[in-house]
């Protein structure tokens, strides 16, 4: 019954992610006078400072952490809430509505350069930073319907089991763990990686 409940959650994460990707695309298509002729976003002004730019990443490893860290926890904490589960799927919404109007952006404005260049943003802490925040999303579900789901004795008795605190405890300092070594490469293998790929803007 876990695995078939995860198996459908993570299709309800990926349908969520969609929407949202689809209405951050159709967001930039209908506001294109706002979004492209009168933004800046990655307009010609902010890719030369992106370009002239090189931070190292001593200066760039604490925000990065700060930020990455304090949204785990954020929702670690409200995953032990009645809301955590709205939350939650408004969080990924999110994710996906903020992708979509980057990518449209990009496309618009670069073409094949502008894929090209949200490649070069995500690489390389994507590959750990997207399989780090799809666990703990899953963690964070699980967390939630044990709690606050009533559908059968066993998740009654995890409530009440140290075992299971344990092992979620478990989980989330290894998702943690995996989450600070993509802000690592966030911040020392990014900036060389952007730098070079802007070579072409």
């Amino acid at each position: 019954m876990r695995r078939q409940f995860g198996i459908k959650n993570g299709y309800h994460m990926a349908y969520l992610f969609m929407i949202g990707l689809f209405m951050g695309i159709l967001l930039v298509n209908l506001g294109h006078e706002t979004w492209i002729k009168n933004g800046s976003l990655l307009g010609t002004e902010m890719m030369s400072r992106l370009k002239s730019s090189r931070p190292a990443g001593e200066s760039m490893v604490g925000y990065i952490l700060r930020h990455r860290l304090s949204t785990g926890c954020l929702l670690c904490l409200v995953s032990t809430t009645l809301i955590g589960m709205p939350f939650l799927c408004a969080y990924i919404c999110y994710m996906g509505l903020s992708a979509g109007c980057l990518l449209s952006v990009a496309v618009v404005r670069y073409g094949i350069r502008g894929l090209l260049f949200m490649a070069a943003v995500l690489f390389p802490q994507a590959l750990l930073l997207v399989p780090a925040y799809i666990l703990l999303f899953f963690w964070a579900s699980d967390v939630n319907r044990t709690l606050y789901a009533w559908g059968s004795q066993l998740e009654g008795y995890e409530r009440y089991s140290s075992r299971f605190y344990l092992r979620k405890g478990i989980q989330i300092v290894g998702i943690m763990a995996v989450v600070i070594m993509g802000c690592l490469l966030e911040s020392y293998v990014n900036p060389n990686v952007l730098h070079f790929v802007l070579k072409i803007f």
